[in-house]
C-alpha cells in the first residue's frame, strides 16, 4: 500500500510539473516599479487603469497590491506594518493575448520577481461586522441600466480622498461618493457595498445579506460620524496623517458611526467572530528591484 501511494504521489508530482511547465504563469512583457514620491497633499489619490494592452498603478499600497494580486480583501494580508503605508506606482504592458482577467497572476508574478515575496495561508479566527438584513424596509433602489452606455472591456479602479470627502470610481459602471455627510453609491452589489462600508470601519464587513442585482444606496451622517468616518477611511487606506490627529482620532476609537448609518439602508452590522483565510507575508524586500 505505500509503495502504490508513493507511486501515486510522484506521478501527481510528475503531472503537476508538467502542467506548469506547458503554461506558465503569465507574465508583464515590461515593468516600470518605483516607490510613490512623497506628497505634500493632505489627502489621498490612488488608482489602478486597465486597458487591452497596459495597467498603471499609481500610489496603491503594497498590501492593496498583495491583495489584488491574490484574489484577496485587504484584511486578509497579514506582514510587516509597512506594507499598509508604502505605496508604489507601476506601469506595465500586457502581453499580447493576454486579457485583463490574468491581470492578478501577472501581478503575482512581479511581486515575487521584483519584491521577493513569499508567504503562507492560514486562517485566523477575526472579529467581524456581519452585513446582513435589517428589521426595517430595505432602502437600497434597485438600479436601473435604462440609458447607460455599454462598459468596454477595461477595468478603472479610482479612489481619492481628502477633508471635503471621498469618492471612488468601483468600476463597471460603479461609483459612489461621501462628502458634504451623505454618502451617495450607484450600482452598487450588496458585496461591492459591503467592501466600500469597510474603509469606514474598524473591523472587516462580510457581506450576508443574499441580495442579488445592483442597487443604488444613499444615507447621511451628523458632522461628528462624518469626521470619525473620514478619518477611519484615512487609516485603513495607509494614509499619513499627522501624529496630533492620529492620536485624537484613536483616542476615541470606541465611537463606530458606521451601524446607526447603515441602518437607514435598511440594513445592520451585527458583531460576530469568524474564521477569515488569511495570507501571510513571511518575505517581502521595501525596495524593488531595478526596472
Amino acid at each position: 500500500m505505500k509503495t502504490l501511494f508513493a507511486i501515486l504521489m510522484a506521478v501527481h508530482a510528475f503531472l503537476f510539473a508538467h502542467f506548469h511547465a506547458q503554461h506558465p504563469k503569465p507574465e508583464f512583457e515590461v515593468a516600470s516599479v518605483h516607490s510613490t514620491p512623497p506628497s505634500q497633499e493632505h489627502g489621498m489619490s490612488l488608482s489602478l487603469k486597465v486597458d487591452a494592452s497596459q495597467v498603471r498603478v499609481i500610489a496603491l499600497p503594497l498590501r492593496d497590491i498583495i491583495a489584488t494580486a491574490y484574489r484577496l480583501k485587504p484584511y486578509q494580508i497579514s506582514g510587516p506594518e509597512w506594507i499598509a503605508t508604502t505605496p508604489f506606482d507601476i506601469s506595465a504592458k500586457i502581453p499580447a493575448g493576454a486579457t485583463i482577467q490574468q491581470l492578478p497572476d501577472m501581478l503575482q508574478s512581479l511581486l515575487v520577481e521584483r519584491f521577493g515575496l513569499t508567504f503562507h495561508r492560514e486562517q485566523k479566527e477575526l472579529p467581524v461586522y456581519a452585513l446582513v438584513i435589517g428589521k426595517g424596509p430595505l432602502k437600497l433602489r434597485p438600479h436601473s441600466t435604462d440609458g447607460e452606455a455599454a462598459i468596454v472591456d477595461r477595468l478603472t479602479w479610482a479612489l481619492s480622498g481628502n477633508p471635503a470627502g471621498v469618492s471612488n470610481v468601483v468600476g463597471d459602471g460603479s461609483s459612489y461618493s461621501f462628502a458634504g455627510g451623505k454618502f451617495e453609491g450607484k450600482k452598487l452589489t450588496a458585496t461591492a457595498l459591503a467592501t466600500e462600508l469597510e474603509r469606514y470601519s474598524p473591523r472587516p464587513i462580510v457581506n450576508m445579506t443574499q441580495l442579488t442585482g445592483a442597487f443604488d444606496a444613499t444615507f447621511t451622517a451628523t458632522p461628528e460620524a462624518y469626521g470619525q468616518l473620514l478619518g477611519r477611511a484615512a487609516i485603513n487606506s495607509g494614509m499619513v496623517m499627522p501624529p496630533q490627529m492620529r492620536i485624537q482620532l484613536e483616542s476615541n476609537a470606541e465611537f463606530n458611526a458606521l451601524p446607526e448609518a447603515v441602518e437607514q439602508l435598511g440594513l445592520k452590522l451585527e458583531s460576530r467572530r469568524m474564521p477569515i483565510d488569511m495570507l501571510v507575508v513571511d518575505d517581502v524586500r521595501k525596495a524593488p528591484t531595478d526596472n
